[in-house]
């Protein structure tokens, strides 16, 4: 296990500044950045690694969500809903990931972000808002002011059972891999299930903080946390995620994704790499 030093920290703070902003821009928790960084660069064991990057996710989720509240992004009923499929995988993944190998969970890790960039440069030129006012979005739908547009659009949730499905994996992923689960949720509900980009990854934010909890409280059982380590790196991802906020509400969708595809596909060659 890592041991805590005020040098480290002070790097993991800087590290957390970073991967909160990137995250809270796009939506996938900071931890998708963090655990690459923890485990390739200072060279952390991924179990301690995911464990304190779990802790950020929270506050990720946390700082997004409360800065999101009101502008109608967050969709709560469809993340209330996903949210029980999302902690059941959570607390699985959380079991699997203490009897892996550390290869097995890099080489998992790498698959899974090449899959996600994969999936965003196939959705660039596509945009799942409706224009019309008229049209009704329906339960799990919704409306919300776009700059783009610079008017109110609407979106349907279509393949309901895919959007049910996909949480699960999310879950079981976040907790492996200590990515928050977004990764998961938020290409599958943009590509697939007519949610648009910042609608998903809103919503997304709201969610993955109790998905992480359910991982974070069994790595810290078995003594997989690094409390200081990890408190350093909650304020850094605090004040990201602030700056990632302000960021999001500017940026073109389309700018979002080719980010989300890029970071993805050099943490992918990364993991493999390090495997």
């Amino acid at each position: 296990m890592p041991v805590a030093t005020p040098a480290l920290a002070l790097i993991i703070f800087v590290a957390g500044v970073l991967s909160g902003a990137l995250g809270a821009l796009l939506g996938l928790g900071g931890g998708i950045f963090l655990v690459p960084f923890l485990n390739l660069v200072l060279r952390f064991p991924l179990t301690a690694a995911a464990a304190i990057s779990l802790t950020t996710v929270i506050a990720t989720s946390s700082t997004v969500s409360a800065g999101r509240a009101g502008k109608q992004l967050i969709n709560m009923r469809l993340g209330v809903l996903l949210e029980v499929a999302t902690a059941a995988g959570s607390v699985l993944g959380g079991l699997t990931a203490l009897v892996l190998r550390q290869a097995v969970l890099q080489r998992t890790f790498g698959v899974v972000a090449a899959a996600v960039a994969a999936i965003m440069l196939t959705r660039l030129q596509r945009r799942n808002v409706i224009l019309d006012p008229a049209v009704e979005p329906g339960l799990l739908g919704g409306r919300y002011f776009e700059q783009e547009s610079q008017g109110m659009v609407s979106y349907q949730v279509k393949r309901l059972p895919l959007a049910i499905t996909a949480p699960f994996v999310a879950g079981n992923i976040s907790s492996l891999l200590g990515i928050g689960g977004g990764i998961i949720k938020v290409p599958v509900l943009n590509a697939w299930c007519g949610v648009p980009l910042r609608a998903a990854a809103a919503t997304s934010a709201f969610m993955i903080g109790v998905t992480a909890t359910a991982g974070a409280v069994i790595y810290y059982g078995h003594g997989q946390l690094v409390v200081p380590l990890a408190a350093a790196a909650v304020l850094g991802v605090q004040l990201g995620s602030w700056g990632g906020m302000r960021l999001g509400q500017h940026a073109p969708a389309k700018s979002l994704k080719l980010l989300m595809a890029a970071v993805l596909i050099i943490v992918s060659v990364m993991m493999f790499v390090r495997s």
